[in-house]
């Protein structure tokens, strides 16, 4: 696999851990009593992006390794993968 290829798989890795872990250690205005006139109180209580971004990158870089060295170290691919419904023939 050339590094274009590893990095177009981090890339969909990265976006799906983000909205994965978006909502942890978010905290929101009416969890703080504190609801500024003209937001939701379901909004942010404070800008907390890029704590985000680097619990993301962190989590992402984690599990890429992981499928790196599944990939690479064992040689396992997709093909690899039980089939769960039986063929009948």
């Amino acid at each position: 696999m050339n590094w274009v290829s590893l990095f177009a798989v981090f890339f969909i890795i990265w976006w799906v851990v983000l909205f994965a872990t978006l909502p942890f250690g978010l905290r929101t205005q009416d969890e703080d009593d504190d609801v500024t006139l003209g937001t939701t109180a379901s909004a942010p209580r404070g800008p907390h992006m890029l704590r985000a971004l680097i619990r993301t990158t962190i989590v992402s870089l984690i599990v890429f390794g992981f499928l790196y060295f599944l990939t690479r170290g064992l040689g396992l691919s997709i093909d690899d993968i039980p089939r769960i419904v039986p063929r009948y023939d």
